[in-house]
């Protein structure tokens, strides 16, 4: 076999790899959101997201900023949350503040790049997550 054939199935031995390691988060996210469905009623919520512009978003951005995780995960979760009528304006503010604000892993990068770079990168993006959700929701309504 040619060095072509060889990276080729290199290459599909890595996607089929990366993909099961995804899949394993993804089932999991999955089942944890089947349990917080069970005890996080859409009451309660609908009660925490009134559908307040400002509110929701920021309450998103906060949410989203504690929570911290992967991309990928965050999909589910906004889908899970828009299907349970949280405004678009909180979903997307949480997933720009869950994929870009660290507060968990804050510690360790204040240990590798320093604490004033750390707290700036941080806040710039909490604050950035809230005005970026705004602006593509209204960018969004105006196209459609």
């Amino acid at each position: 076999m040619d060095s072509r054939g060889e990276k080729l199935i290199d290459a599909f031995y890595k996607a089929i790899l990366g993909f099961s390691n995804s899949l394993s988060i993804i089932l999991g996210i999955i089942l944890l959101l089947g349990l917080f469905k069970v005890y996080v009623t859409h009451d309660m919520i609908t009660s925490i997201f009134t559908g307040d512009l400002f509110k929701d978003t920021l309450l998103g951005a906060i949410l989203g900023s504690i929570l911290t995780g992967n991309p990928i995960t965050s999909y589910i979760i906004g889908g899970e949350l828009l299907r349970d009528n949280v405004s678009l304006f909180a979903v997307t503010s949480f997933i720009l503040s869950w994929v870009t604000v660290g507060l968990v892993q804050l510690p360790a990068e204040i240990l590798f790049l320093g604490k004033r770079f750390a707290i700036t990168r941080n806040l710039l993006s909490f604050l950035l997550s809230i005005v970026i959700s705004i602006l593509t929701v209204l960018t969004l309504e105006v196209v459609v």
